[in-house]
């Protein structure tokens, strides 16, 4: 039972930080332009997750991998950060926190589509159904209410936070089966992406950048959403004996962050954001408890 109360301080940490993240992209983005933002918290995410590798005695992981799995690194780091990133970024600086934000939680959803034809699973009814209970909360959103109209507040930010969710779930799906330890593969990932990243952004908006909040805002995008949150996401998963207590502590963040938004950002919180985010969030939730119901059958 201690590793369970200890995997629920980790889940509670993470999701903690994961609430903060939506404000921090929008203080950020307020003076840089994503692929500024995306260089900078991509360097600082690099630096801390090297110095927790070196905490945790795993450094020398990072010099132990096969000639296959570097070349592989270069590849996972294009979809993620590069692709993901600077999708979710331009997301958020087209869209409202409150509206960018809850439509990159669908990405759960996404993966459990995708695995049909790439991981061999079956589509349950309950997917099915989740899917409709989710998109109609993002329809919702991003028509702010005006459902029947169908007209978008943005429809670019809309596509970008839309794609941003199927770029994350393919992802997670050639994940599975990397072999790497997951905090080197994701060090190795954030390294090889990070040149890419400077290209990209020395031929567009350059490096002219100034010490302010925006700047400070980036770099804590990068030291805690792509590196602390993700270690302590992992030790929670590793150290609970009822996962799914674990994992259900993520529909608290989607909410915490609306709070965040409202006294830090200043923004007025739509009743559409409301209504959308709990349909979102109540989809995930049938999807996860069927999930959990047949797993619990399974191991009868």
């Amino acid at each position: 039972m201690a590793n369970q109360k200890q995997a629920m301080l980790f889940g509670l940490g993470t999701v903690l930080l994961w609430s903060t993240v939506a404000t921090a992209f929008k203080l950020s983005l307020n003076g840089l332009s994503p692929v500024q933002m995306l260089l900078i918290a991509c360097t600082a995410s690099v630096v801390v997750m090297g110095l927790i590798l070196v905490i945790l005695g795993r450094w020398h992981l990072v010099f132990s991998l096969s000639r296959y799995q570097y070349v592989q690194s270069v590849g996972m780091g294009l979809i993620n950060p590069c692709l993901y990133y600077f999708l979710l970024f331009g997301a958020f600086d087209r869209l409202p926190a409150q509206e960018a934000q809850p439509l990159n939680y669908t990405w759960a959803l996404v993966l459990a589509y995708m695995s049909v034809p790439f991981l061999g699973q079956r589509l349950r009814a309950a997917d099915i159904v989740a899917g409709l209970i989710c998109y109609s909360g993002v329809v919702v959103i991003a028509t702010r209410g005006d459902v029947l109209s169908l007209t978008f507040s943005d429809p670019l930010g809309v596509a970008y936070a839309i794609g941003s969710t199927v770029v994350w779930a393919s992802y997670w799906i050639i994940a599975t089966r990397d072999e790497r330890d997951p905090i080197v593969g994701l060090f190795l990932n954030f390294l090889c992406g990070l040149p890419f990243i400077a290209v990209a952004c020395g031929l567009t908006d350059g490096f002219d950048f100034s010490l302010n909040l925006s700047l400070g805002a980036a770099v804590y995008v990068g030291v805690f959403e792509m590196g602390i949150a993700f270690v302590l996401w992992s030790f929670a998963m590793k150290k609970a004996e009822n996962t799914s207590r674990v994992s259900n502590l993520i529909f608290i963040s989607p909410f915490l962050s609306l709070v965040f938004i409202y006294f830090i950002l200043g923004e007025i919180i739509l009743p559409s954001t409301y209504v959308g985010l709990v349909l979102i969030v109540a989809g995930l939730w049938v999807q996860q408890l069927k999930a959990k119901q047949k797993m619990e059958a399974a191991q009868q």
